[in-house]
């Protein structure tokens, strides 16, 4: 009845405002983008990991986190093994992989969407309500 909370591991690393990055990126933990990444992001995967695309950051290549919010652009496919955050400001050029959604009111994704499923249990679909 009630779900457990998973403890997010630490955001270690920032690309800040301002910055641009070529090529692709490992991470583990936490990586927090607000600047702009031209190639793939990838977590490390022995690890839990989160990654943040705020809404000043682009990144266009592939995506492979656990957990991941966007609120800024991304060009390409994303990965989330457990759960993405679609936030307001998003926008996603790419087909997006999920076990969790939850998507809010103003976000875009052009592309299919793809539920990641262990079995034969139901994708957890979270609509969530912009009180502003």
């Amino acid at each position: 009845m009630f779900e457990k909370k998973v403890k997010q591991p630490p955001i270690r690393s920032l690309i800040a405002h301002g910055s641009e990055i070529h090529g692709s990126l490992k991470f583990t933990d936490g990586l927090r983008i607000d600047g702009a990444v031209c190639g793939d992001v990838l977590a490390v995967t022995e690890r839990p990991s989160i990654l943040v695309i705020s809404e000043t950051a682009s990144v266009t290549g592939e995506i492979h986190a656990d957990h991941v919010i966007v609120n800024g652009r991304v060009t390409g496919p994303v990965h989330a093994a457990t759960l993405l955050e679609v936030q307001p400001k998003a926008r996603i050029e790419g087909d997006v992989y999920y076990t969790g959604l939850e998507m809010h009111l103003g976000a875009l994704i052009h592309g299919r969407l793809f539920a990641q499923l262990a079995s034969e249990e139901k994708p957890t679909l979270k609509l969530a309500a912009n009180n502003v």
